[in-house]
């Protein structure tokens, strides 16, 4: 299980810490006290670490935020291959024509449930019945070979190569998510900038160490919000695919 499919779990997993890293900083301080000499130190290292934590932040948001309209992108394109070929199929005879038009009905039925799976493992399911019907299309395609349209056939079945290129591309890049290292890397700075918070600064509040770690929190979160394909609410919703379907009509 990848734990950056479900954002709660990384909300909880990545809170928890924080706070105890904080409570954890503010118990050594008050035990062990802060020197004068030391404080001005504290503060230069908190600060050059809470920027770094800034800046990895931001950029990893960048990459989430830039694969989410990658895969906008695609759905779009993936819907324009689909209708192409949609309309290529006309240049067939009537009997193959009906027949290849009601297998992309259903295979752009079967995409629109790969972009609404809400978990990995829903999608793989409905990626290898449009698999089927991928491949049902391809012979169906081929059999026209037999006529006597040779151009036609080459055009549809480029057409069809399209279509089968397009979903290979939004598959790319629904594999392609934020690294676990970049994970990795945030989660240990967040956690030691809660550690030098709790520890760097006298208060006689403790209820103020909560504000650092639920904010850090909520931005890692919305972070694998839009980088979860599936498992966040923040999907891509497959409009173009959708109004598709609506327009097809096998003769």
């Amino acid at each position: 299980m990848n734990f950056m499919d479900y954002p709660i779990l990384v909300l909880v997993l990545s809170l928890v810490p924080m706070l105890i890293a904080a409570w954890l900083g503010d118990r050594v301080r008050n035990r062990r006290g802060v020197a004068d000499a030391q404080r001005d130190d504290m503060k230069m290292v908190l600060n050059a670490v809470l920027i770094l934590l800034a800046l990895l932040i931001g950029f990893t948001f960048s990459m989430a935020v830039s694969r989410y309209d990658q895969r906008k992108k695609l759905e779009e394109e993936e819907a324009n291959a689909i209708g192409t070929e949609y309309l290529r199929t006309e240049l067939l005879s009537a009997e193959n024509a009906a027949k290849i038009q009601g297998l992309l009905k259903k295979y752009v039925d079967q995409r629109i449930l790969f972009y609404a799976a809400g978990d990995s493992e829903k999608a793989a399911k409905v990626r290898t019945g449009s698999g089927d019907v991928q491949q049902q299309l391809w012979a169906a395609i081929l059999a026209e070979k037999a006529d006597d349209k040779p151009a036609t056939s080459v055009l549809v079945l480029s057409g069809m190569n399209d279509v089968i290129n397009s979903e290979g591309y939004t598959q790319a890049a629904y594999l392609d998510r934020i690294p676990t290292a970049a994970w990795g890397l945030m989660a240990a700075i967040a956690i030691y900038s809660n550690l030098l918070i709790g520890y760097s600064e006298s208060r006689t509040d403790t209820r103020a160490l909560l504000v650092f770690p639920i904010v850090v929190a909520i931005a890692l979160f919305l972070i694998a919000e839009i980088d979860s394909p599936h498992g966040g609410m923040i999907r891509v919703v497959p409009y173009n695919l959708v109004s598709l379907s609506q327009s097809m009509t096998p003769k």
